[in-house]
């Protein structure tokens, strides 16, 4: 099984927002557990306990998840809700240390 690092947005502008980024990252997860990959996502792991409004903590739980790109295979960037600064720096973060990120959507844009 292949470690993978998901990147989706979690904060959002309100409640609402941040709720529906958290029903997304849960059908991320579950497309890449399909896919036969062994999926972690820090903003969904940390943020049970840390709280992302309090910026030494989002710090915190950035890092954190940062050191988790060492023994991944890699990346992964859903991008249906559009790419946060957070999933920016979590891109800089797997360029850096040499990781493929692959770009997904778990929903098909039209052509039109």
């Amino acid at each position: 099984m292949k470690r993978v690092i998901i990147e989706s947005p979690y904060r959002g502008d309100g409640y609402r927002d941040t709720a529906d980024n958290i029903v997304y990252l849960n059908r991320c997860l579950k497309d890449s557990m399909r896919r036969g990959e062994a999926p972690f996502a820090s903003h969904g792991f940390y943020t049970m306990f840390l709280d992302d409004k309090v910026p030494l903590e989002r710090d915190i739980g950035m890092a954190a998840g940062w050191a988790w790109m060492q023994v991944c295979d890699l990346v992964v960037v859903y991008t249906d809700r559009g790419i946060s600064q957070g999933m920016k720096a979590g891109m800089q973060k797997a360029a850096e240390a040499g990781k493929t990120v692959e770009l997904r959507q778990l929903y098909r844009q039209s052509a039109d």
